[in-house]
């Protein structure tokens, strides 16, 4: 990230600010979604409050309640030349639009021999107290899908970074928000210079030597504050945020645990074929023989999400349950 001045912004600023700047930048940077346009307030969370006033609604473009065709939509145009933004308002929905995002967005360069490709972004929320339909963290799916980028960010200032690579990538990438980093914990200093942060670079956000804690999105937050509680016990956690969980940065992984010897991977979707299984796969595998414990993993339970918030909070992972796993192997 550059040097110099700093301002403090929450995920919705650093994510609005990004689009802003890369829109008066390039004019092919076009956006889509439901609501997303003034005077709807710039959709559900205000993420793109104000850009349709600027750039004007050929540029945001309010749309129907259809995710397959926002998407079906926005992969046309960026194989008309233009460089899309579609909203889907929830994780939840990329079912609806996983035909368009797996076997044509994803599979346009492959399919065309490499003459042609689909560079658009889609970005989507993930958050929590809103029912089986609207609460689900679905990267497995996408990371499933060779030909699709996948990133999921932990602060404002990773945001911004990210997004604009992302928006200068000439394949489809798929950009996730944690809503509950949306006007909370996601806050903090961002450079007020513009910069772009390559995909595939993991950041150590803790430095530790007795067990290497691998995640991303709001459960760096839930590790950060379990590492502060250890820390009194004399454990010493390092944590590793991912970022972007395709081109995925082993590499990094795999020093941290060689250090630590020790391994918990935790993310908010279900522990079932998520991706902790892979990494703990990958892991497992390099460093047989190396490991000092066994890999633990913290994620979802294997459940649809309930609506009632105290049943909610029994599937979710914490800060309190990769205490318990950490304790367990350290």
């Amino acid at each position: 990230m550059p040097g110099g001045d700093t301002e403090e912004l929450g995920l919705v600023q650093a994510v609005n600010r990004t689009l802003d700047r890369a829109m008066a930048a390039d004019d092919t940077i076009v956006l889509l979604g439901e609501d997303i346009g003034d005077p709807s307030g710039g959709g559900m969370f205000k993420v793109t409050a104000g850009l349709s006033a600027k750039y004007g609604e050929d540029r945001v473009l309010d749309t129907p309640i259809a995710e397959s065709s926002i998407i079906g939509a926005a992969i046309g145009a960026s194989l008309g030349g233009l460089r899309p933004v579609a909203e889907l308002m929830f994780m939840d929905f990329l079912g609806v639009a996983m035909d368009q995002i797996a076997n044509h967005a994803a599979k346009v360069r492959y399919m065309s021999g490499g003459r042609t490709s689909a560079p658009l972004v889609i970005r989507t929320m993930v958050g929590m107290a809103a029912g089986a339909q609207h609460s689900q963290a679905f990267e497995a799916w996408a990371m499933h899908t060779p030909g699709l980028k996948v990133v999921w960010p932990s602060t404002a200032a990773d945001a911004v970074g990210l997004l604009n690579t992302c928006l200068a990538d000439d394949d489809p990438c798929l950009f996730i928000e944690s809503m509950k980093l949306y006007y909370g914990g996601g806050k903090g200093p961002v450079p007020v210079a513009d910069y772009a942060i390559p995909l595939g670079q993991a950041d150590v956000k803790r430095e530790g030597s007795d067990v290497s804690v691998v995640t991303y999105g709001v459960m760096v937050h839930a590790a950060l504050q379990a590492a502060d509680e250890l820390a009194a016990d004399g454990i010493s956690v390092e944590i590793v945020d991912l970022r972007t969980l395709v081109p995925l940065d082993m590499a990094t992984v795999l020093a941290s645990v060689r250090k630590t010897t020790r391994l918990v991977v935790a993310h908010e979707s279900v522990g079932f074929c998520g991706p902790g299984a892979e990494i703990a796969a990958s892991v497992g595998t390099e460093l047989f023989g190396a490991l000092s414990a066994p890999i633990q993993r913290v994620a979802g339970t294997y459940t649809p999400v309930p609506r009632a918030a105290t049943l909610e909070a029994a599937c979710r992972p914490s800060a309190a349950a990769l205490v318990d796993a950490i304790r367990r192997i350290a």
